[in-house]
């Protein structure tokens, strides 16, 4: 892809019968940088002809690449007994996973969709369409997943969250957003039009298998349960799952094993 320079790769492996776990840096057009990510591949990739689903996983806030092997460890050994890639870019410090119209340094859609997913499938033995394709993460990457997802639907065939922030209109001066965005009181329709919750408004029932969790004691369960009834009242398939737990390191470990199950589900039936 000529679009992106492959700067580095690091591999290293925790056994010989674990996954392979790369660290590779790409520069991003988009980004005007160089950006690192980790993929996650099964043994059996090493087999000639045979393609794997890739589920990418987003950070949260203040998060990186490497956030989420730090959270769960052992994503390197479910990626060979779920028999799926495992992808985990960098979304940076506060990106929220859209494109800024207002600072150009954010462009962390255009690096997902036009250049990451491209070069995820030129260099990795994939499935090379939506329905081999799911994405979610934590918090700010919750709200990634699903707003990826939903705007680029022709890419992805499953999604989720995990104590999202799908909706950060309650929060206007919380985790750099009006960096992105500008402030809420003079911008509102820009911050309308970058929310997840609003996009599911034209969304076509079963369109996306769709996942979505949140511990009750989070900070974003009320945004959560308002994208449950909004779900609901728009009719649109999904599971919604809430457990104990708060906005932290212990309640994604959890999830994400949950999450996983899910879209190993999905790519093995379809929706």
């Amino acid at each position: 892809m000529k679009r992106l320079l492959f700067i580095g790769l690091l591999t290293f492996s925790i056994s010989s019968h674990a996954a392979k776990v790369d660290t590779i840096s790409i520069q991003s057009q988009a980004l005007k940088k160089i950006t690192k990510c980790i993929v996650i591949t099964p043994t059996t990739a090493s087999k000639e002809g045979q393609n794997f689903p890739v589920v990418y996983l987003l950070h949260g806030y203040s998060g990186n690449y490497s956030s989420w092997l730090s959270i769960s460890p052992k994503l390197i050994q479910q990626a060979d007994a779920l028999g799926m890639i495992i992808v985990c870019p960098d979304g940076g410090y506060g990106s929220w996973y859209f494109d800024s119209p207002i600072d150009s340094s954010i462009r962390y859609e255009s690096y997902m969709i036009k250049e990451l997913l491209p070069y995820i499938d030129g260099n990795y033995p994939t499935i090379k369409n939506r329905t081999g394709r799911a994405i979610t993460g934590l918090s700010m990457g919750g709200h990634g997943g699903l707003f990826l997802s939903i705007k680029h639907i022709e890419q992805f065939g499953a999604a989720g969250s995990m104590s999202g922030g799908v909706d950060f209109r309650p929060f206007p001066n919380n985790w750099d957003i009006k960096k992105a965005l500008g402030e809420y009181a003079n911008n509102a329709t820009i911050w309308d039009s970058n929310v997840a919750i609003n996009l599911i408004d034209n969304l076509e029932n079963k369109k996306i298998a769709l996942i979505v969790d949140c511990g009750v004691d989070d900070f974003f369960i009320t945004v959560n349960r308002n994208l449950h009834k909004k779900f609901m009242d728009l009719k649109i398939d999904h599971d919604y799952i809430e457990r104990p737990g708060a906005h932290n390191k212990a309640y994604w470990e959890n999830s994400v094993d949950y999450q996983l199950l899910f879209f190993k589900k999905y790519f093995s039936q379809g929706i």
